[in-house]
C-alpha cells in the first residue's frame, strides 16, 4: 500500500468498494491538502459519486484505507468525530424535512448533534442564510422555494455544521437551467473562503473557476489529475479528451 502524504488533509490510499460483483470503485488513491478545491468529472457510473460517499462514510470501503486529519475512518468514536466535526455535504436532491420551516431545517443538526444553545444556533442560521443570499427565507418551508433557493438553503444547512470540508455530488443536476447559475454562484464564494472542497460536477466553465486540481474519473478509477489549466488544454488520455469533447460541447 503506498504511503499517505503527510501533508495530505484528506488521504485515500487503495480504495476499493464493491456493489455485490460490481467494483464502483478501483485501487483509488488521492491526497487533497487543507483548504484545496478538488472538482472529480467523468462519466455517469465512473464511481464519482460513491468516492465522496466514502470520505463521508456514507458508503464504507472494502479494502484500503481513508483518513481524515490524520484519523482512519472506520467504525470507532473517533471517526464518528472526525466525520461529525469536519464534513458537510450537499446532495442533488435538496434532502430538506419538508415538514420543517427553513429555519427549523437548518438549528435540528447544531442544537441535536452539537448541543449547541437554540439562541446561538438561530444566529448561525440568519448568519449562513446570509451568506447564500436568501435570509428572506427563513420562516418559510421548502415548498414555497424554487430549486435553486433549495438547494442554497442545503448548502446553509450544511453550513451551520461548521464542516472544514464541503462535498458536493452534483448539487446543480436537480435544478431547472436558470437556477444553476445561482447556486454555482454561492459554492464559487464559498470557495473564495479558503473552505476544503470535493466537488462532484459536469459544470466545467464552473470548474476551470474554482478548482486547484481536477480529477477525471473512468470505470472506478482515477484515470487523469491535473490543475484545470492543463487539464482543459492538453488532457494526456485519449479518454479524458473524449470525456471533454463531448461535454463542453453542450
Amino acid at each position: 500500500m503506498a504511503a499517505a502524504d503527510a501533508s495530505a488533509f484528506i488521504s485515500l490510499r487503495n480504495v476499493d468498494k464493491y456493489f455485490g460483483d460490481f467494483q464502483a470503485l478501483d485501487d483509488v488513491s488521492l491526497d487533497i491538502g487543507l483548504g484545496q478545491k478538488i472538482v472529480i468529472c467523468g462519466p455517469s457510473g465512473s464511481g464519482k459519486s460513491t468516492l465522496i460517499r466514502c470520505i463521508n462514510r456514507l458508503e464504507t470501503h472494502d479494502r484500503g484505507a481513508i483518513s481524515i486529519d490524520g484519523v482512519t475512518l472506520d467504525d470507532g468514536a473517533a471517526a464518528r468525530a472526525v466525520l461529525r466535526n469536519n464534513v458537510g455535504m450537499v446532495f442533488q436532491q435538496f434532502n430538506l424535512f419538508p415538514h420543517l420551516s427553513i429555519l427549523e431545517n437548518l438549528t435540528l443538526g447544531p442544537v441535536r448533534a452539537r448541543g449547541l444553545d437554540p439562541q446561538k444556533s438561530r444566529e448561525l442560521a440568519e448568519y449562513y442564510l446570509e451568506r447564500v443570499k436568501i435570509p428572506e427565507q427563513i420562516d418559510k418551508y421548502p415548498h414555497q422555494l424554487s430549486g435553486g433557493q433549495q438547494q442554497r438553503v442545503a448548502i446553509a444547512r450544511a453550513l451551520c455544521m461548521e464542516p472544514r470540508i464541503m462535498l458536493f455530488d452534483e448539487p446543480t443536476s436537480a435544478l431547472d437551467p436558470e437556477m444553476i447559475a445561482e447556486v454555482l454562484e454561492v459554492i464559487e464564494e464559498l470557495a473564495g473562503s479558503g473552505m476544503t472542497m470535493i466537488c462532484v460536477t459536469h459544470e466545467m466553465g464552473f470548474a476551470g473557476h474554482v478548482a486547484d486540481q481536477m480529477v477525471f474519473m473512468d470505470h472506478g478509477r482515477i484515470v487523469e489529475m491535473a490543475p484545470p489549466d492543463t487539464f482543459f488544454s492538453k488532457p494526456e488520455s485519449e479518454r479524458c479528451r473524449t470525456f471533454l469533447q463531448q461535454i463542453l460541447r453542450h
